[in-house]
């Protein structure tokens, strides 16, 4: 009841002024965007006060003018050592105490309750994560700032619509918003931020949503400036391409980016996995990482914490020897994962880019050296390099190049930066399907396409949610009173049949505006034979929305015709985009009930008890009755039942049918009996 009475008076001040939806979505996504920027400005600050304990935001291993100097001169080398070992510590003490178990880390996270959850958030351990972060990046674990700043941002998206009580769809519009502020604010790129949450948290552009995350990203990157002030992230030199010679070297490190993106994805899933089979205490995983970086930090202090010193280094020129930067090459490659499948909350932003510049760097320097007539600058090969790796890791491109055009300021590489960002996306998706993200989701049974869980799809059929009686044209009548319709009606396509109704075409609005340009080659009196596409793409009445959803994908087109296996000609339906939406909250409800019922059965269950499937029989003595009507053996429980795609959570009144599969609980003494009432 505390709770409700703290809600209620802000609800019931909404209902009172019942402000309109586009006043409600701008206040909304205002708020987020200052309390984002506000959020990421203490969080940055709070690791500054971290750095000026541990000095660890020096890439030298020197700690000489600090008040610490005398203390650690006489532990020596291990100072740098015992660092992250004692931050592990405090991270692990305090994620065990006041953070739960998650799912999944970080942004994966958020883009799993974007999908499934209607962007519900638990914003209350947000706090306590973001001390944790800054913990670890203060103690130098090879971490970046993005992934909890991202978070602070979709967390005050989730809380401002959960105490609003908005919908699913407000919610995530929020929550995606929120998302964009935090990377406006991290790195004082708002257009990166808005093609952030488009990218990586929405999966497909909306234009409802658009308009409160760009206005939410702006409003952080303004406060952001006002407070830190206009500045890029790196203040480089402009750098100029020295023309076509250069371009199949740009074309190479795409080639060379893309393997490194891709083991840096396998390397995060395997060591997420390899800690978690650890059969130790949580608190004390963070130690055992922190071990391993304070170890590698003795002799390569650069790798301790985000690295933005190494990286402005080389992006300004700053010579550093090929075998050095292999080495953090190679370093970050494996600390990055090992520190966050340890435990250490924080991002793969920071270190993506550390990777890609030390890739690009080596590169450059190679190809300086062999070819010297060509006035190569290895700081533009390692700029590129960084956009190349975490594009091709995070499966982002339009992010990446508008992430570091705004962090650098720097527009003259353009093309050179698109090319290497095209090919490593490319190449990093054909060894690894799935992005840093959506890797760990797809683990746990979550495939993400277009931010809908495509997974789940694959149990519903066409028929299910398909239009039956669609609108339809005469292929023979008129384009001008097709025209006219289509405006009046407001549809944006239309089924064209011909005078046997059987399925000869689809008039879209697209059509009807090429015709307009070319009218003057249409013959007098033109039909909608005459205009319309004949090639159509159709869908099946038995086959899965998630093969439907991705043949739509295919061409980008808004609705499928249904048709007749056995003749692909007689029209039965039309599926459309928002049928396929409707698919997937079915889809939902079906999955919530069954976890549900699970939850139920695992209570009731005696040990002893196992899952079996039994198929009913026609004629067995429980089809064609219902549930209640039949008496089942004493330890049994029936958890689903499985007709053709459909999957129905059983009631007393639901019918149990010949053909039927059913899933029960039961001991083994029951199973006699469960032969004789199915039929088997």
């Amino acid at each position: 009841m505390r709770k409700s009475s703290a809600i209620n008076p802000f609800v019931r001040g909404l209902d009172r002024l019942q402000p309109s939806e586009s006043v409600l979505l701008t206040g909304a996504a205002i708020a987020v965007g200052l309390t984002s920027a506000l959020g990421v400005w203490l969080f940055k600050f709070l690791i500054g006060v971290i750095y000026s304990v541990t000095f660890l935001a020096k890439t030298e291993a020197t700690w000489a003018n600090t008040w610490i100097a005398p203390y650690v001169s006489a532990i020596g080398p291990w100072a740098a050592f015992l660092i992250p070992v004692i931050g592990g510590l405090v991270v692990g003490l305090i994620m065990m105490r006041f953070v739960s178990e998650e799912r999944h880390h970080g942004i994966a996270g958020i883009m799993e309750a974007v999908a499934l959850t209607g962007g519900r958030l638990p914003y209350r351990q947000m706090p306590a994560k973001a001390i944790a972060a800054a913990i670890s990046i203060g103690a130098g674990a090879s971490v970046g700032p993005e992934d909890p700043l991202v978070q602070i941002g979709a967390n005050l998206g989730s809380f401002v619509g959960q105490i609003a009580r908005l919908s699913d769809d407000r919610m995530r519009t929020l929550v995606a918003a929120g998302a964009a502020a935090g990377i406006a604010a991290a790195f004082n790129a708002p257009i990166a931020g808005v093609f952030f949450a488009i990218e990586v948290i929405l999966g497909e552009f909306n234009a409802g949503s658009l308009g409160a995350v760009t206005l939410a990203a702006v409003t952080s990157a303004v406060l952001t400036q006002a407070i830190t002030g206009p500045q890029p992230a790196f203040h480089v030199p402009i750098y100029a391409v020295g023309g076509l010679p250069e371009l199949p070297f740009y074309l190479l490190l795409g080639l060379i980016a893309g393997p490194i993106a891709a083991a840096y994805i396998l390397l995060l899933d395997r060591a997420g996995t390899l800690f978690h089979r650890m059969s130790i205490p949580r608190w004390t995983k963070p130690i055992i990482g922190g071990v391993i970086v304070g170890i590698a930090g003795i002799w390569l202090p650069q790798l301790f914490g985000i690295g933005y010193e190494t990286i402005g280094a080389v992006l300004n020129g700053e010579t550093l020897a090929i075998g050095l930067v292999l080495a953090l090459l190679v370093g970050k490659l494996l600390l990055t994962p090992i520190s966050i499948g340890a435990g250490f909350p924080g991002g793969v932003f920071a270190p993506s880019l550390f990777i890609g510049a030390m890739a690009g760097n080596a590169f450059g320097q190679i190809v300086s050296a062999a070819f010297p007539q060509l006035s190569i600058t290895p700081a533009a090969f390692a700029m590129v390099g960084m956009a190349a790796v975490l594009a091709g890791a995070l499966h982002m491109p339009l992010t990446a190049i508008l992430l570091l055009f705004e962090m650098t300021n720097d527009y003259h590489i353009i093309l050179p930066l698109t090319f290497a960002v095209t090919v490593s996306v490319v190449i990093a998706q054909k060894l690894q399907r799935d992005s840093v993200y959506t890797r760990a989701l797809a683990r746990k049974g979550v495939r993400l396409e277009r931010g809908r869980d495509v997974e789940l799809l694959t149990n519903i059929r066409v028929d299910e949610v398909m239009e039956r009686s669609p609108s339809t044209l005469r292929a023979t009548q008129p384009l001008s009173e097709a025209s006219d319709w289509l405006f009046r009606t407001r549809h944006h396509g239309v089924t064209i049949v011909d005078a046997a109704n059987r399925l000869c075409g689809i008039l879209t609005l697209q059509d009807v505006e090429r015709s307009r340009i070319a009218d003057r080659k249409l013959p007098p009196g033109a039909t909608v034979d005459d205009v319309c596409t004949h090639e159509v793409l159709t869908a099946f009445p038995d086959e899965s929305i998630d093969a439907a959803m991705r043949r739509m994908g295919t061409r980008d087109i808004g609705r499928l015709p249904v048709v007749a296996r056995e003749d692909t000609h007689r029209l039965i339906g039309v599926l459309r985009r928002a049928d396929m939406v409707r698919a997937y909250d079915v889809a939902l409800t079906r999955r919530a009930e069954l976890r549900q019922r699970g939850e139920q059965v695992r209570l009731g269950v005696y040990s002893g008890a196992r899952v079996q499937e039994i198929t009913i029989q026609p004629g067995a003595l429980c089809a064609d009755r219902s549930v209640s009507a039949t008496i089942w053996p004493r330890d049994c429980v029936i958890a689903s039942i499985r007709r053709g795609s459909d999957i129905i959570v059983p009631r007393g009144d639901t019918l149990v049918c010949g053909g039927d599969v059913l899933v029960l609980v039961a001991k083994d003494d029951a199973a006699e009996s469960l032969r004789e009432l199915s039929g088997n």
